[in-house]
């Protein structure tokens, strides 16, 4: 088995649904904490090895492989026992690839849009036309969810990107279950998994927590 390593930081979203990958595949990871807000991803000898300067980052013996959908799809292709998690069949390929779009063009983006002002440039409010953005990605993601998962009847990597980003951001914007049925019945169904918690569901809360506190820090700064 291949040395593997995890550049990262659980706060992160996309790095948890690469440990939420992992964790379906039976691999072991060792993870190296690249702490964004400190700069650890400006650092030469980590931009060496991405000058992109993003997490996650996996080195599998010296083959380095960046952004966290690609890092899915290989860990999926080349040590998955199947293709239950990314299909081989095009027609089921092609919703997963969509909705690993979705996730990285709706979902994230709209999160870190919310997120970034308070973290990265010391505001203490959230505009409300961010939040009506964040909630218009909550009903899109409610209208997608005509399966139990988001590409479908079975489990992909897309449910893992998609609920590392939602767990996130629901502790901040809020997400009604009144209005999102759906939702809350998809992320019932991954909490079910015996590694959820520990890949993505502490991970998720506590990055909301700390969004939250540093809302505050920045209001009384």
């Amino acid at each position: 088995m291949s040395n593997l390593v995890l550049y990262t930081l659980h706060l992160s979203p996309p790095c948890r649904a690469v440990e939420l990958t992992a964790k379906a595949l039976g691999l072991e990871l060792e993870q190296k904490t690249i702490n964004l807000l400190t700069g650890d991803h400006l650092k030469p000898e980590f931009v060496k090895l991405n000058p992109q300067h993003t997490i996650p980052v996996l080195d599998d013996n010296g083959t380095i492989i960046t952004e966290s959908h690609a890092i899915m799809i290989y860990l999926v292709t080349k040590y998955g026992k199947d293709d239950s998690l990314y299909p081989k069949d095009p027609v089921k390929q092609a919703r997963v690839n969509s909705a690993l779009h979705f996730e990285s063009g709706v979902l994230f983006a709209r999160m870190r849009f919310t997120f970034e002002r308070i973290l990265f440039f010391g505001k203490s409010d959230i505009p409300e036309d961010r939040v009506e953005y964040v909630q218009k990605s909550y009903e899109l993601l409610e209208d997608t969810l005509v399966d139990d998962f988001v590409a479908g009847p079975t489990m992909t990597i897309a449910d893992f990107s998609c609920i590392s980003t939602i767990s996130s951001i629901m502790g901040v914007v809020p997400l009604e279950q009144s209005k999102h049925p759906r939702i809350y019945a998809w992320i019932d169904r991954l909490k079910q998994l015996p590694y959820y918690e520990e890949a993505n569901g502490g991970g998720g809360t506590d990055l909301g927590k700390f969004v939250l506190a540093k809302k505050e820090e920045n209001a009384k700064a």
